[in-house]
């Protein structure tokens, strides 16, 4: 059996799992979005066999399975990164555990730099499209047919259609909200200021270590995809700053209950 089957079937043992078409990925200091779930079950990483192991503060290594506006949904508390030592195919068998447990739409959020100086940090970004920068991917090696094709594409990779509601929602809410290119960089360490330029001038709105693996496992087996960043700094050099993870956190805390709002509507409508 592989690690994603293996995987699925404890955590569908565990929380009795039905028929959740939602899961969502909780970037850095998200962890609030739990709070809004009734009838939680609550499964740890470390109990879940070859199931990678989060280590970053702000990342509490759970899976959360509950009901929100009564959807039943999957939240992922605490994503691993690639800097923590874990393989691209960690991440991907990840994801496909979830599509082994019938989830059809992944809403990833993170925490992530502003590239951007109209993008302030506190804003609330639509994830347009993403770029690369990591020279790391979820597909190499043997491809698995069950789950996809060997070169799929990534046209539309974040789902116009469920980017147009949230652009809908936000504007119905009256939560301001931005769009823009999420750009990925291995990390850990926060980017220099001449790295920032540069990412600006390759077309990056944001900027962040994570993300992008989780979307490309996830469009090669035919998820939907809708993207969130919290930006919680000006990259380095932007506006004279040091970026640092306590300055993450917590303002990725302060944008917190917006979001909270607009997945929360999100999911009444499309979950």
């Amino acid at each position: 059996m592989s690690v994603a089957k293996e995987a699925a079937a404890l955590i569908k043992e565990h929380l009795a799992i039905k028929s959740p078409k939602t899961a969502i990925i909780l970037g850095s200091g998200l962890g609030g979005f739990v709070a809004k779930l009734k009838d939680k079950k609550i499964f740890k990483y470390k109990d879940m066999g070859n199931f990678p192991e989060s280590s970053v503060e702000g990342h509490r290594g759970e899976l959360i399975y509950g009901t929100l506006e009564g959807k039943e949904i999957i939240c992922v508390n605490g994503r691993v990164h690639l800097y923590e030592g874990h393989s691209p195919t960690n991440i991907a068998e990840a994801i496909h555990s979830l599509k082994e447990l019938g989830v059809k739409q992944l809403i990833v959020t993170n925490a992530a730099g502003s590239l951007n100086k109209k993008i302030a940090p506190g804003s609330l970004m639509l994830i347009t499209d993403h770029i690369n920068f990591s020279g790391r991917n979820p597909l190499v090696g043997k491809n698995d047919d069950d789950y996809g094709t060997r070169f799929p594409s990534l046209n539309d990779a974040y789902t116009p259609r469920l980017l147009e509601k949230m652009k809908e929602i936000a504007k119905r809410k009256k939560i301001k909200v931005c769009e823009g290119v999420y750009f990925m960089v291995l990390g850990p360490n926060f980017e220099t200021a001449a790295e920032v330029r540069m990412f600006g001038q390759l077309g990056g709105d944001a900027v962040g270590c994570s993300t992008v693996p989780e979307v490309i496992a996830a469009k090669h087996c035919s998820m939907d995809v809708l993207g969130i960043s919290v930006i919680t700094n000006y990259g380095a050099g932007l506006m004279h700053n040091t970026p640092s993870h306590e300055e993450t956190l917590r303002e990725a805390a302060a944008a917190s209950d917006n979001l909270i709002k607009l997945l929360t509507a999100f999911i009444k409508e499309e979950g």
